[in-house]
């Protein structure tokens, strides 16, 4: 994306394993935000090397026309290992820098338990960066100590600590806590998954693994349709949170009960 990190705070921030999981399980509530106004950013932890299909270049190149479809004002993908994401001190710092700079109020994680261990490490990883992010003072060592501007200007800047962490529970089997209609972007949302070529346009590479290209549509539609209809909307994505939620008037709560 042509905007630095540096010079961009994002309203909410997305961050998910690989390029094209957001895709799927969030792209909508991002088109929702960006049509609000909100500034929107996703931040991807590898670069796609250990794929079945295509390259690290072309899900880069993907990535970026998926972005533009979704209207989010910025991207960037980690060097993480594709296929083997850990939960270490060095990846908490790598993700409590982007933090740092794009200072979120809202981050969207992976539910934290999945099919794809870079799924559900990448939930627990990326709670525990938010929290790290915040940390003032950052004990990594007794040579490090008294040196704590230095260590502020490598993490980008002051402490930060997102207000709001949710978790995108589509392929969870899981009852949502909340569900976003995104009745008026499914097929903008479509268009942003279908932006992947080399990894949903029809091919013999990883025929047994991937969905048939004439079936996507009709799968994520269905899925859609099914949250949607959850909470009296045509279409939806889900998300779970841990923390309960807290209601000012009984009378504006929304969805009706029969």
């Amino acid at each position: 994306m042509p905007i630095e990190a540096n010079a961009f705070h994002a309203d909410v921030l997305a961050i998910a394993a690989h390029r094209d999981d957001v895709e799927q399980t969030c792209g909508g509530t991002l088109l929702r935000m960006a049509a609000r106004g909100l500034r929107t950013a996703i931040l991807d932890l590898t670069q796609g090397e250990a794929g079945t299909r295509g390259t690290a270049e072309d899900r880069a190149r993907e990535a970026g026309e998926a972005a533009r479809i979704l209207g989010v004002g910025w991207r960037q993908a980690l060097s993480l290992r594709d296929g083997a994401i850990e939960n270490t001190l060095e990846n908490r710092v790598a993700i409590a820098r982007i933090l740092r700079r794009l200072r979120p109020r809202v981050v969207i994680l992976p539910y934290w338990q999945a099919r794809h261990p870079d799924h559900s490490i990448t939930g627990t990883l990326g709670y525990d960066a938010c929290f790290l992010a915040g940390l003032k003072k950052v004990d990594t060592g007794a040579d490090i100590r008294g040196r704590q501007e230095a260590i502020a200007a490598s993490w980008g800047g002051e402490p930060h600590r997102p207000f709001k962490i949710v978790y995108a529970s589509l392929y969870a089997d899981v009852r949502p806590s909340f569900i976003v209609d995104i009745t008026p972007f499914i097929e903008q949302r479509h268009q942003a998954l279908m932006a992947y070529c080399s990894q949903y346009a029809s091919q013999s590479a990883g025929s047994g693994l991937f969905v048939p290209e004439e079936e996507i549509r009709e799968r994520t539609f269905a899925e859609a349709r099914h949250y949607g209809l959850l909470a009296g909307v045509r279409y939806g994505e889900p998300f779970v949170q841990k923390e309960v939620g807290l209601v000012d008037d009984l009378t504006l709560l929304p969805v009706q009960s029969m």
